[in-house]
């Protein structure tokens, strides 16, 4: 289509591979925030935050692993830099909520409901063996249709009552049974979410899944897949670069 050679699409390519984006953003907008990462195989983690109200990418960087080391001083240059968000969603990785509250404390975090619903079915398996699993995954399924404060009440209520009928059961299973471990990570992960879980219900501009996230990595790793090979410094070119015509096109 370029009437160009192999070749010189290639110079072209590497030509522009070899330096990175310049964009400027003006951070203290942003209220709203969306934080994921996603995977490479074992090659390394694109990690992001998002402005959930415009889709733009605020930020992005690469890692080995996602967690407190790759996103301290990250976070920490975005503060200094006026990100000051009201909430972020994100998934339930402990490292980087502690960084999170850390650099900003005044920022609520909203627990992505998709997250834990899928996390939570994933360790009570499809068909559970137990009776007080099979109850826990019906009440899982209803987590992300609750849009109000009743449904809220409902589901915590039906939760506990849950908690009141088999928290002795749960606790008389001996440690080595696959039932017991699947439902106490169950337990474990409600428990601890619980506090993060609602945000979203007094602010609708709050988004309660990360889902456009995943949307945006999925047409990302679908992209790259076209460009594989790539060295790790191009590889970490290529996703800045889409990043930013993410944000312009």
């Amino acid at each position: 289509m370029s009437g160009y050679g192999r070749t010189k699409i290639t110079e072209i390519i590497r030509c522009w591979l070899d330096r990175m984006p310049i964009e400027e953003i003006n951070l203290g907008r942003s209220k709203y925030v969306l934080y994921d990462g996603t995977y490479f195989h074992k090659e390394g983690c694109h990690i992001s935050l998002m402005d959930a109200r415009s889709q733009r990418t605020l930020s992005y960087i690469y890692a080995e692993k996602e967690g407190l080391d790759s996103t301290h001083e990250w976070f920490g240059g975005l503060r200094q830099a006026g990100l000051y968000p009201l909430y972020i969603t994100m998934d339930g990785e402990r490292a980087v909520m502690r960084v999170i509250r850390e650099i900003w404390p005044k920022t609520k975090i909203q627990r992505c409901l998709y997250h834990i619903q899928r996390e939570g079915m994933r360790w009570l398996r499809t068909y559970p063996k137990t009776q007080a699993g099979r109850e826990l995954r019906e009440l899982l399924k209803t987590l992300c249709q609750i849009d109000s404060v009743e449904a809220k009440e409902a589901f915590i209520s039906a939760y506990r009552g849950w908690l009141d009928n088999n928290g002795t059961f749960v606790k008389s299973l001996p440690w080595n049974i696959v039932a017991c471990k699947d439902l106490k990570r169950t337990m474990a992960l409600l428990n601890n979410a619980l506090p993060d879980m609602f945000h979203y219900l007094e602010d609708r501009k709050i988004p309660k899944t990360t889902n456009l996230m995943e949307s945006y990595y999925s047409r990302l790793k679908a992209d790259y897949r076209r460009h594989r090979g790539l060295s790790k410094r191009h590889r970490i070119s290529y996703l800045a670069w889409y990043s930013f015509f993410h944000n312009h096109v």
